[in-house]
């Protein structure tokens, strides 16, 4: 989200909108389901996703059949923790990340990563997702097994291939510990539904989910 928190909540909706009005998200990009998958099992299975603002992405995986929760968080940096105050300096090496904890036999991983990539996340954008910029705003995966770094690099590969995006991809695939943001942070689209950064990005990204994945929106 733009920095600081308080700023944009003084900021009048309607100003807001009209500043960003020409880049907002409306639609989802249409791209193939990875022709490589990981094996369902009955045990609970983990992703972790970076792709800009955590309140937008935690809002569109909470809405996927078979996800039963969303945490959002920071993930990939060196230090020995992680806070919103300290990633926010751009000095840590994390990103604004979410930990999805899912039922593989209802979604599979390579299906998260078909909304991820084509809602979630601007995989061209070189650390930058809509208004917010930095390091901490990057694409990036992080594997939590090697099933999953196999799937997850076959089908950047397959999008690569299919020239599903105008430009290059350059989602990363990264490792580093998850750290589970502050309690006012989780859940925010929800529980601020009129916030003007909800209003005008990441209700579009909910909206544009729920259009192009009909069967798997709860």
């Amino acid at each position: 989200m733009i920095k600081p928190i308080i700023a944009i909540a003084l900021a009048g909706a309607a100003a807001f909108a009209a500043t960003h009005a020409t880049s907002a998200p409306e639609r989802a990009v249409a791209i193939p389901a990875p022709a490589r998958d990981v094996v369902p099992a009955a045990a609970p299975r983990v992703a972790v996703f970076a792709g800009g603002c955590f309140w937008g992405m935690q809002a569109v995986f909470e809405r996927v059949k078979g996800v039963t929760n969303v945490t959002a968080g920071y993930a990939g940096g060196s230090a020995a923790t992680a806070t919103y105050d300290q990633v926010s300096t751009e000095s840590t090496g994390h990103a604004e990340a979410v930990r999805i904890t899912y039922d593989p036999r209802m979604v599979s991983y390579g299906t998260l990563l078909r909304v991820y990539f084509s809602i979630a996340t601007d995989p061209t954008s070189l650390n930058r997702q809509g208004p917010d910029a930095g390091p901490s705003y990057r694409s990036a995966i992080f594997p939590q097994n090697d099933a999953q770094r196999g799937v997850a690099t076959a089908y950047i590969a397959q999008l690569t291939q299919a020239k599903a995006f105008p430009r290059p991809i350059v989602t990363r695939l990264e490792t580093g510990r998850f750290f589970p943001a502050e309690a006012y942070h989780q859940r925010f689209y929800d529980r601020n539904p009129n916030h003007p950064y909800i209003v005008h990005w990441d209700k579009p990204k909910v909206a544009a989910f729920r259009a192009a994945f009909p069967q798997l929106a709860k």
